[in-house]
């Protein structure tokens, strides 16, 4: 299936007993899920297993794909969402794909759909999520920060909102989801800047929205984290090689 809109696409939470591949060809997607949330460029799509639950959401002109995969062939797959760079054989194999209709796959099909399950299988895996804690007092701590990314609260004073010891929740959060609480925060607010420029946002205003001051100083985090200035990536300088981590 392909999709094409000049406007921002949101689709609601739900889930589906097909697991899904999808991703943008033009614009920047979001997608939320149960146990996290991910920002994909174009250079990159998602793999949802059946029956999570996920919403999505496009941010500018956005053009994208997405093609389905039977429950029943999906055992060899990651049984958990992730994020995947599209190599040129997935990108021409979907392609093609999301064009069929309806109905039982020919010999030709066939061969097509196994192609892209082998893609599926080899790519690595690559860290455009934002993992959420399990524990709860955590993730009402998470759920927090997200809510609000120019709260400068630190860990004991987020602690105490929480109700845990500083000391739990520097631990925890590090164990639960590969992050310590500061970074956590800065990969959040990466993650929404990348958002706020492919809406066409200024950079000031993503700096102030995100709790900074001094917008050298945002420019200065964004690209040690990205590798060029927002400016420069929201002009497409970064588009096809881009790590958080």
């Amino acid at each position: 299936m392909h999709i094409s809109q000049p406007q921002e696409r949101v689709t609601a939470a739900h889930r589906h007993a097909s697991g899904q591949l999808f991703g943008a060809t033009r614009g920047l997607l979001s997608v939320a899920a149960d146990s996290g949330q991910w920002v994909v460029p174009a250079s990159h799509c998602v793999w949802m297993p059946p029956h999570h639950v996920h919403a999505l959401r496009s941010h500018g002109p956005f053009a994208g794909w997405s093609v389905y995969v039977d429950e029943a062939s999906c055992g060899d797959l990651s049984a958990a969402p992730c994020v995947m760079r599209v190599s040129g054989l997935l990108r021409e194999a979907v392609g093609r794909a999301s064009a069929w209709g309806d109905g039982a796959l020919d010999a030709r099909q066939a061969r097509v759909a196994g192609v892209i399950l082998d893609e599926i299988t080899a790519a690595p895996h690559e860290p455009f999520g934002l993992s959420l804690p399990r524990d709860p007092r955590l993730l009402r701590v998470a759920r927090a920060v997200l809510d609000d990314l120019a709260d400068e609260r630190g860990v004991e004073a987020l602690a105490a909102w929480a109700g845990v010891s500083p000391r739990t929740l520097a631990r925890r959060f590090t164990i639960e989801t590969g992050f310590t609480p500061s970074a956590w925060r800065q990969r959040a607010r990466i993650l929404r800047a990348l958002e706020l420029l492919a809406s066409g946002q200024p950079v000031t205003t993503i700096a102030l929205d995100l709790g900074y001051d001094n917008v050298s100083a945002f420019i200065a985090m964004f690209k040690r984290v990205m590798g060029v200035t927002p400016g420069r990536y929201g002009d497409g300088g970064s588009s096809s090689n881009i790590g958080i981590g």
